[in-house]
């Protein structure tokens, strides 16, 4: 396996302001993020293998390209949804509602769509399910913008949603 490299922001710190403060992204990226890619490799170096790192990372890159400055009415392009509105609210219940530190995610399975929370990131590959939208209700994501008002982040991340590059992920 090879080891993994802190991806820059695809925007400026201050982009996704007032949503998520330079601040947050700041602290977010280059110490969380950036933590997860430097254990994984650590662990690497020592022969082991960490899936709580790799899987930290990997959401995180995730959840940075899905992600762009904040729009009024920021809505996903026509069809992606058979009710927006639906999805919108299951989405938002599940980021809301995960116990403890996680994430709330929009999962392409074989299926079909699946919205879901992810408490435990080191079990990400155990679903067989890849995430297309991702939504970090890890407190170091919020806390200092929000303080333990996870419900009004949750609202305030449908306003920097970047849609075309969840719709690529649907199709790919």
């Amino acid at each position: 396996m090879n080891k993994l490299t802190v991806k820059d922001l695809p925007y400026a710190y201050d982009a996704l302001e007032p949503v998520i403060s330079k601040k947050i992204m700041e602290l977010h990226h280059d110490k969380h993020y950036a933590g997860y890619v430097n254990n994984f490799n650590l662990a690497l170096d020592a022969g082991k293998i960490s899936s709580f790192n790799y899987n930290g990372a990997v959401m995180h890159e995730v959840f940075w390209e899905n992600m762009r400055p904040a729009q009024e009415n920021n809505l996903p392009p026509e069809g992606m949804f058979e009710d927006f509105e639906k999805f919108k609210a299951e989405f938002s219940a599940a980021a809301v509602t995960v116990e403890g530190s996680g994430w709330a995610v929009l999962w392409k399975t074989e299926a079909g769509l699946a919205v879901g929370q992810l408490e435990k990131h080191n079990l990400l590959g155990l679903n067989g399910a890849k995430p297309v939208l991702v939504l970090d209700v890890w407190e170091h994501a919020y806390y200092l913008d929000y303080l333990n008002d996870r419900k009004s982040y949750v609202e305030n991340f449908w306003k920097i949603i970047n849609w075309e590059v969840v719709a690529g992920r649907l199709r790919s």
